[in-house]
């Protein structure tokens, strides 16, 4: 029997603020899901390099994916309708190159976001090898979304946000800048030579493919209709505000704590040594803090992956298959093509543990990885422009603005990322 959103069990929507604010839950996911290690060792190395200036930056990357978020969100509930319909609506080019992309990316990424977790449980506990830590959390992360509990999925997540963000803020508190210099960050500037380390903060700031796993994460909290729509904004703009604080933290330990000290933070081995530090200079708790910081920044990424994308992929394959009779159909956790995703994230990927990365694929990855965020973006501008929405839900010129910043911003960068792929440089 095919399921539908009629079966899913709906909630009315909250008239307060109050009663609002309880039923937040999907924009921290999908926030925490793009906040991950990268975003912190970008902070860290800017904040390093050009102390307070980019302030100013990290408010409009959030200001940006706000916008995105919310336009994924608006769409579903204004037209009932998933971003795969959407894709599927634009062409069949759309709806092919999530497919290819899909694929690729999560072999790749697979590989990536378990190595990254192991990496940071091995700093804490080095009883076992890397890899084999790396295996214990992908298995781990599948067992949870395997059992189909959103709201169990959504729980773990806050615990591990709530460690994330209390310990990478409480950190930062120990090196707060005065307030002329915090300040003076909000003032935009943009220093020879930074140009696309700026360009890579603002675009960095909590965006990933999971955006367009907004829509299927309300389903979850059963909210559907245009009356969740002011539910949704509040939602992703408390998400996107406590990404810019945690974004601001990284920056501030940069400015305060490793700027002159001629220490380099790249990549994640670099959290592992900044931890080093933190524990020489303020004792071993601080050590542990911020290696756990480092560890629920990490698994956030991977278990929001896990459960968001296989919802895209899964509805991909309705599409194609044309399973998708008109009007909304709910995608299922419990469908095979769903579990199908959910595997490939997990059980491939771990042979590039062992075998490395091949450069076609690194390569093919980057560059399919690099067009995505501009391809939600023009998807979004298309669609919310269209007949399929009602006047009363569709772009009005701010957003319309924004997207098109988004537009221009993510295509730079995607620019910039395959001229660096391709030349090596």
């Amino acid at each position: 029997m095919k399921a539908d959103f009629n079966q899913k069990p709906l909630q009315l929507p909250p008239t307060t603020w109050k009663e609002k604010l309880k039923h937040m839950g999907p924009g921290l996911v999908v926030a925490a899901t793009g906040v991950g290690t990268a975003d912190l060792v970008t902070s860290l190395v800017i904040g390093t390099s050009f102390g307070m200036t980019f302030v100013w930056a990290i408010i409009v990357g959030a200001i940006l994916k706000y916008f995105l978020n919310e336009g994924v969100g608006r769409w579903y509930l204004a037209t009932g309708k998933t971003m795969l319909d959407g894709w599927h609506k634009l062409g069949k080019w759309a709806t092919g190159y999530f497919g290819v992309y899909s694929i690729i990316w999560g072999f790749v990424y697979g590989a990536t976001a378990a190595s990254t977790s192991g990496m940071a449980m091995h700093a804490m506990f080095p009883i076992m090898p890397l890899w084999a830590w790396a295996i214990i959390h992908a298995v781990v992360g599948f067992l949870l979304v395997w059992t189909g509990r959103y709201l169990l999925f959504e729980r773990v997540m806050s615990v591990l946000i709530g460690i994330m963000f209390i310990t990478i803020i409480g950190t930062a508190i120990l090196f707060l800048p005065s307030i002329g210099e915090f300040a003076s960050g909000f003032v935009p500037r943009v220093p020879e030579g930074s140009f696309f380390l700026m360009l890579g903060l603002i675009g960095g700031v909590g965006g990933t493919i999971t955006m367009a796993s907004y829509g299927y994460w309300l389903s979850e909290k059963g909210w559907k209709g245009k009356e969740w729509v002011t539910t949704m904004r509040l939602d992703s703009k408390v998400a996107y505000t406590l990404t810019a604080v945690f974004t601001m933290a990284g920056l501030i330990i940069g400015a305060q704590y490793l700027a002159g000290s001629g220490v380099s933070i790249r990549g994640d081995q670099g959290l592992i040594d900044l931890s080093n530090m933190l524990g020489e200079d303020f004792g071993q708790p601080m050590r542990w803090m911020f290696l756990i910081a480092f560890w629920s920044a990490a698994y956030t990424s991977l278990l929001g992956v896990w459960n968001g994308v296989p919802y895209l992929f899964a509805d991909f394959i309705k599409t194609i298959r044309k399973k998708k009779e008109d009007g909304v159909q709910y995608v299922s956790e419990k469908e095979p093509a769903y579990r199908f995703y959910l595997a490939w994230l997990t059980f491939p990927p771990l042979l590039l543990l062992f075998l490395g990365k091949p450069v076609e694929l690194v390569i093919l990855y980057g560059a399919l990885g690099a067009l995505f965020m501009p391809f939600l973006a023009l998807s979004l501008l298309l669609l919310l422009n269209s007949k399929s929405v009602l006047p009363d839900y569709r772009n009005k010129w701010m957003a319309n603005l924004v997207l098109i910043g988004c537009l221009v911003l993510f295509a730079v960068l995607g620019i910039n990322e395959l001229v660096s792929i391709f030349t090596g440089e």
